[in-house]
């Protein structure tokens, strides 16, 4: 078995680094909570995405390529959800008052219960994420070739790609760390919350465009 590190690396650094619905989620959660709320509640999207990498390690990856039912299904319960997140986002950011001396932490929810909250919206958006479906699916198998067992390089990519998922995420969380400390004020709390809950719902309309491979 042989595997192409460097092509993946680079693929997977890539496709990690792209601002998706998950690293604007991640983003937010740092500047809102603190980047160490912020990085407990991505366990919630590497969850779903070890969950997504095991069904391929077992072979399950062509079941979710051709099943047009559930990659359907999939997808528009992906598609409901951010429209979910990015309203109640959008009618959050209403609730702060105009010139008022706020600091994010006054809008966020707190402790456990908070976090544990954070951690499911990441898991949801990452498990019914239609582009990470085929990613795992499609795109995992292109770097394990050679003799030996495909399952143990499936797995080894994969919790590689984890670790690079949530070295893209400690880059985030330190970018809203920073935003939360330079620019806390309710107008700047205010534009945060307006530009993630427009663009949860843009990425909604673009996942409901999705199509499966043929």
């Amino acid at each position: 078995m042989a595997i192409d590190w460097p092509a993946f690396l680079l693929a997977s650094l890539t496709i990690s680094v792209i601002p998706g619905a998950n690293q604007l989620l991640g983003l937010r959660n740092a500047y809102r909570q603190g980047p160490r709320v912020a990085l407990v509640a991505v366990g919630g999207r590497l969850a779903a995405f070890a969950v997504m990498i095991v069904l391929v390690s077992a072979g399950l990856g062509t079941l979710l390529l051709q099943s047009e039912r559930l990659f359907t299904a999939i997808k528009w319960t992906g598609v409901v959800y951010l429209l979910y997140l990015g309203v109640r986002i959008l009618r959050s950011s209403r609730r702060v008052a105009p010139g008022a001396a706020a600091d994010a932490r006054t809008h966020a929810d707190s402790g456990a219960r908070g976090v544990w909250a954070l951690s499911r919206e990441e898991f949801v958006v990452a498990g019914t994420n239609p582009k990470a479906v085929l990613l795992f699916a499609a795109l995992l198998p292109q770097f394990v070739s050679g003799p030996g067992p495909l399952t143990a390089g499936l797995l080894t990519v994969g919790v590689a790609y984890l670790a690079v998922e949530f070295a893209v995420a400690v880059g985030y969380a330190v970018v809203g760390a920073q935003l939360r400390r330079a620019f806390v004020s309710a107008r700047v709390d205010r534009v945060i919350q307006r530009t993630t809950g427009v663009c949860l719902i843009g990425f909604a309309a673009y996942f409901a465009t999705s199509r499966q491979p043929a």
